[in-house]
């Protein structure tokens, strides 16, 4: 789903305008000339032009940018909940019939966005060279229009526009039209992304942007109704004016775009002399971190800022890691503080409607305060991420609401998202046919429930279930003006949790566990109902980045959660299997990445997989991503070639983005020259950085290693942060994950733990099950069986040390386990309780 440019209507900063204000070494004026030269089409269009709309409730989810209120703001349109575009829901979808009116070039793709376009009457082009010479052959602008295939705007933009015969024409007449899936080609989305975001201050999908055949931006927005309406200009309009200002203005115009694409290019690629962060600075970005946090956190209903609200795991992350270093520091009230925003925020989101109660897994985020009326599309990075920071809450706390939900996204993946090879589908789209046949879908039609369908499902129990989750006969989008303003949900319920279950089921005299037994019955039969209607459109495409967030999940979960108490109990829609399997999930979703989308004789590989791999090469977020989930899978258990994997791809990963002389890595090779820009990134936003991951994965590296390896990995880790030494200072609410790294990076010796052991032994399960029991990032975990040859050879040449220790600490009958820290070692341990105890935190500050 996307909306247009907005301005104020959304708070949070714009994190890609102020890192591109931030990490220039020039005056900020830069970024006042890039707007005057840039604007130009703009003027032309009309002056009284307004390039953006705002038809419904939603703001976009941009993956990594946000909004801001700024003096450009008079340029936008202001919300407008009157003004309705008709949705897909109200539209007749394109045929899926065999027989097609209208078949392009983009039929023969593998993109499952692509493929949704393939027969609109726009003659649209793939992004390539042939798309590129004909623009230059015929000497006309290109239009470019970028989305992916659960984007609910997009669904809008290509019924309402690109299924139009007229509309069709004017495009087929005036520009070559080419289409992107911005999570196959995300360089490319960057690209004109951030052009747009620099220029307008805000941005999302579909994204809509014109460009001369040498592919230099001249305008762009977002969502753009067909026609004119309330004194704005539609598409068709801005599509004549746009070939009129080519025709009569193109110097200026291609001026402005090369102006702007030279100075973006040397605002967002930052170099430094610097080697290494000033002493203090990590300490200060992370606190820093924490109290802008704080300052915008809802005390009322959770979260961090104000609605719409996304669960962006990396703030989770930061607050964890702040109290955790707080605690160690004595301080127990303060951290004490920090974690019950963390908890209370993982508590109203997993009550809230953003979480499917009846098949598990997330939303993307809620429009309102409450965490309530979610826009609808799952996508898997945060699927990944929230069950990674629900098992740190749980390895905190031991509680088991944590470890459910944990479970609860854990086995909705296994469930709906994961392929017969172990492949990890990408995303499951907001919109669905409410019938089977009908010949128009709707937002979230899948999801909400009637009233009196409740009755008719739940008989007996639907009165118990109801109050539960505050489900009315007149609908329930009541709790906030923000949840459905427009009345798209009149008379359907959106289930939330708003009481305890101990209040309730004392209210119905029933003992709690009996009650959670028929709130668990009442879901599986919603489930069976639910199962036969029309599904959501599955992206099935695999990315390696988000596989890497997933594995990582899959794999911290096959030892978090052999933490569970044995008595605990899960109701539907958790399977409650044995944490070991998840560990088998990890491990095959890995073994496909490196089957299908790594080549073994370049060692490269490539971003994404759909019947074959993409043709775009691995990105940064690829590697870093990948792995960072390798490294846990060997560190939660897995063979010792996850590991020599992950390393031979952090030395690709130096290859191909790293910048040497300059510092920090690059998001792409830079061999495209298509790419017009190569962008070091940092922003932590839906997904981490791959700067911020890197240097959390050169760390790790770092202590399991040593010698001159050990110390390439920590220059390389230094001089990546020195280049966002005035992010970090300055703006580090938006890195609160590269704050971690750079704290990281500047503990003096961090913990490890080497367990050595026979690798069948079930006491070496156990061992590292009480090494990962307690939450603590900076805590490396090795574990060896030094009658295997291979693998003592492999740290023999890496770590003597560890190579050493097996060799005189190895038990035929039980695992050993031994804490180093500062060059000391404990006394061997062989029982598992006292090796957790080992490592809690007033025992090892002793020890």
């Amino acid at each position: 789903m996307a909306t247009p440019l907005i301005s104020s209507f959304y708070s949070p900063p714009n994190q890609q305008l102020l890192c591109f204000i931030n990490n220039t070494r020039k005056s900020p004026s830069i970024l006042k000339s890039l707007l005057h030269s840039s604007s130009s089409l703009n003027h032309i269009i009309s002056h009284n032009t307004k390039l953006s709309y705002l038809p419904r409730k939603y703001p976009h989810p941009f993956k990594r940018f946000h909004s801001i209120s700024s003096p450009l703001s008079v340029i936008f349109a202001r919300p407008i909940h009157s003004y309705r575009v008709l949705a897909m829901a109200e539209q007749t979808p394109t045929s899926t019939s065999h027989s097609h009116k209208h078949t392009n070039r983009l039929a023969t793709e593998h993109s499952p966005y692509l493929l949704q376009h393939a027969h609109n009457p726009v003659d649209w082009y793939p992004w390539g060279e042939e798309a590129f010479a004909e623009a230059r052959k015929r000497d006309v602008p290109i239009f470019l229009s970028i989305g992916y295939s659960t984007c609910h705007w997009c669904h809008v933009m290509e019924v309402e526009s690109f299924e139009d015969e007229g509309v069709a024409k004017l495009l087929n007449d005036l520009f070559v039209s080419i289409k992107v899936d911005r999570e196959e080609r995300p360089d490319v989305d960057k690209v004109y992304m951030t052009y747009v975001q620099a220029l307008y201050g805000g941005g999302g999908w579909p994204l809509s942007v014109f460009l001369s055949p040498d592919l230099k931006p001249l305008m762009g927005g977002t969502y753009f109704p067909p026609d004119d309406k309330y004194g704005r200009p539609g598409f068709k309009t801005i599509l004549r004016k746009v070939k009129d200002a080519w025709d009569t203005k193109r110097d200026t115009l291609i001026q402005s775009g090369t102006f702007a694409i030279e100075q973006l290019s040397e605002a967002l690629s930052a170099s430094t002399d610097s080697k290494k962060l000033p002493d203090g600075l990590p300490q200060n970005a992370l606190n820093l971190c924490a109290e802008q946090l704080s300052r915008s956190y809802d005390s009322q209903f959770g979260g961090f800022g104000s609605a719409p609200k996304f669960p962006r795991p990396v703030e989770i992350q930061l607050m964890l890691y702040h109290s955790k270093k707080l605690e160690e520091a004595g301080k127990s009230v303060e951290a004490n503080e920090g974690l019950k925003m963390v908890f209370f925020t993982l508590q109203c989101m997993a009550k809230g409607g953003i979480h499917d109660h009846i098949g598990g897994g997330f939303h993307r985020y809620s429009v309102d305060e409450r965490w309530h009326v979610p826009h609808f599309e799952k996508m898997l990075y945060d699927q990944g991420q929230l069950a990674n920071v629900y098992l740190d809450a749980f390895s905190i706390t031991k509680e088991v609401i944590y470890s459910y939900i944990s479970r609860d996204i854990l086995d909705y993946l296994r469930r709906d998202m994961i392929g017969p090879h172990g492949e990890i589908f990408s995303a499951e789209d907001a919109d669905s046919a409410e019938s089977e046949g009908a010949a128009r879908k709707k937002e979230g039609a899948f999801y909400i429930w009637a009233s009196k369908e409740v009755e008719d499902i739940l008989g007996d129990h639907a009165i118990l279930f109801k109050e539960h989750y505050y489900v009315k006969p007149t609908g329930n989008c009541d709790l906030s003006r923000m949840s459905d303003p427009d009345d798209e949900f009149k008379g359907k319920n959106v289930l939330i949790e708003l009481n305890e279950s101990s209040a309730l089921a004392s209210k119905l005299g029933l003992p709690m566990e009996k009650y959670l037994d028929i709130l668990g019955e009442c879901r599986r039969k919603l489930f069976d109902v639910r199962s036969r209607r029309p599904k959501p459109h599955l992206d099935d495409k695999v990315i390696v980045s988000w596989n890497g967030l997933v594995i990582s999940s899959f794999a911290r979960a096959s030892k978090i959660l052999k933490g569970e108490a044995e008595s605990s109990i899960f109701n539907f829609p958790v399977v409650g299997c044995d944490p070991k399997e998840y560990m088998e999930v990890a491990e095959k979703a890995a073994s496909f990445i490196r089957s299908h989308l790594y080549d073994e004789q370049t060692h490269r590989l490539h971003h994404s997989f759909r019947n074959g791999p993409s043709k775009a090469p691995g990105f940064l977020d690829d590697y870093a991503f990948l792995i960072s989930a390798l490294l846990d899978v060997y560190e939660f258990g897995g063979e010792t070639k996850w590991l020599i994997w992950a390393t031979e791809l952090q030395n690709i990963q130096d290859e191909l983005f790293l910048d040497r002389e300059g510092g920090g890595y690059f998001n792409t090779v830079g061999d495209d020259s298509s790419v017009l820009l190569r962008v070091k990134e940092d922003h932590d936003g839906a997904e981490p950085s791959g700067n911020s991951v890197s240097v959390i994965n050169l760390i790790r590296l770092a202590s399991m290693v040593t010698g001159s390896k050990s110390d390439n990995y920590r220059q390389i880790a230094e001089h990546v942060l020195a280049v966002f030494e005035t992010r970090l200072k300055d703006m580090a609410m938006a890195v609160p994950l590269m704050c971690c790294a750079a704290d990281m990076l500047s503990v003096p010796s961090r913990k490890q733990v080497v367990l050595v052991s026979h690798k069948s032994s079930a006491d070496l399960e156990n061992m590292l099950a009480a090494a990962h029991a307690s939450y603590d990032l900076n805590k490396t975990v090795i574990h060896i069986d030094p009658t295997d040859t291979e693998e003592l050879d492999f740290w023999a040449e890496n770590n003597s040390n560890i190579a050493y220790m097996a060799k005189n600490n190895f038990s035929s009958d039980k695992a050993v386990a031994l804490v180093c820290q500062n060059f000391t070692c404990s006394p061997p341990v062989t029982d598992p309780k006292l090796l957790e105890s080992l490592l809690s935190n007033k025992t090892s500050s002793r020890a």
